[in-house]
């Protein structure tokens, strides 16, 4: 079984939450999040912030923010560890009461949070701390093999190195096959199929924030839960901020 698991960071760690009260907020007590995208792409960002609303469901104001330099595409670790500094250098705009970094490799996350004092969460720490609920063995798949190795760190850093088998990844161009949402959900699903069937995981995750789309449709195709990165993010916030948790 993993640790009992974390808050994010502040100054101070704090347990990760239970659901919480189911009370819709006022108003007047509607909390802010600060959805950051990584990379340059403004239409990732907006495709983002959209499931992080459908997601909240009215609950939390949700509004975006766009790295200002880097990649289009965060697809290798020098174009991760340069997201590293393009999120920091967001954290003089940001106003809201707490934080996703929706970059799967979490990039600033813990930096950000003792730099804001106030939750941050990166959507591979709420994916994976989700998919390893209750001692799951899970795999995560997605689209590029040049950050498999940090998505397999991520993973020990959380204390769930035990319980990750090391990620599925697409071969090729990665922008090129988002370009091509029909191929990106066959080369996803056989990806997530292989891992069932062959590597016996019991949750799939699909990495990525601009992906979170195809994990729906792999819903129907799996025996196992398929983890959506932004909503599980969207969730933790939900519950630390003490408005209502989300299904």
């Amino acid at each position: 079984m993993p640790g009992k698991a974390q808050a994010l960071r502040r100054t101070r760690r704090e347990p990760w939450p239970e659901a919480l009260s189911s009370k819709m907020p006022s108003r007047e007590t509607l909390k802010t999040v600060a959805l950051v995208n990584a990379n340059i792409s403004s239409g990732i960002t907006e495709d983002m912030v959209e499931i992080a609303r459908q997601s909240a469901r009215g609950r939390l104001e949700v509004v975006g923010l766009t790295a200002p330099f880097g990649a289009r595409l965060i697809t290798c670790e020098a174009e991760l560890d340069e997201a590293e500094r393009a999120v920091l250098a967001l954290a003089p705009e940001i106003r809201a009461d707490a934080v996703i970094v929706s970059a799967f490799g979490d990039p600033a996350a813990e930096a950000l949070g003792e730099a804001l004092n106030r939750p941050v969460v990166g959507i591979a720490e709420a994916s994976m701390r989700a998919a390893a609920r209750g001692g799951r063995r899970f795999a995560v798949v997605t689209t590029t093999p040049g950050l498999a190795r940090r998505i397999s760190k991520r993973a020990v850093q959380l204390g769930l190195g035990g319980f990750c088998i090391d990620p599925l990844t697409t071969q090729g161009d990665a922008a090129a096959l988002m370009r091509s949402p029909n191929d990106l959900t066959r080369c996803l699903r056989e990806l997530a199929v292989r891992a069932v069937n062959d590597l016996g995981a019991q949750a799939v995750i699909v990495g990525g924030g601009p992906l979170g789309r195809v994990a729906r449709s792999l819903r129907d195709t799996l025996s196992v839960p398929v983890i959506e990165p932004i909503p599980e993010a969207v969730s933790y916030i939900g519950q630390v901020l003490g408005v209502p948790s989300f299904p």
